[in-house]
């Protein structure tokens, strides 16, 4: 099949600060692209509100900014997953792999990286 080109990265592990989460995932989406992978499959946790968490909310606004433009071709969390998932798998057919594991999960975000 190739090179992976999927990476998991993991936002609420040790219980961040929203300020740390943003921080590892700016971290993470430079080296992801400079390493050459396609997608990334974000855990930030839904929380306990029952309306998502800080990080999750934090880091769909920090994907919608410009300084992210030259990084991010487009995103998704797991619960719209189903409305998007073919034109993100042809971009990146070894999503495909992680569809289960994706759908209807509201404490993931999927990220393509621009080639």
């Amino acid at each position: 099949m190739g090179a992976v080109k999927v990476k998991e990265i993991n936002l609420e592990r040790g219980k961040p600060t929203v300020d740390v989460a943003l921080r590892k995932l700016v971290d993470e989406l430079t080296t992801a692209k400079r390493m050459g992978f396609r997608a990334l499959i974000v855990v930030h946790g839904y929380g306990s509100s029952g309306v998502g968490g800080a990080i999750k909310a934090a880091l769909k606004g920090k994907l919608k900014e410009g300084s992210l433009r030259g990084i991010i071709r487009a995103f998704v969390g797991g619960e719209e997953w189903i409305n998007c998932k073919s034109s993100f798998i042809e971009v990146c057919p070894q999503l495909k792999d992680f569809n289960n594991y994706v759908e209807g999960n509201r404490g993931l975000t999927v990220i393509l990286l621009k080639s």
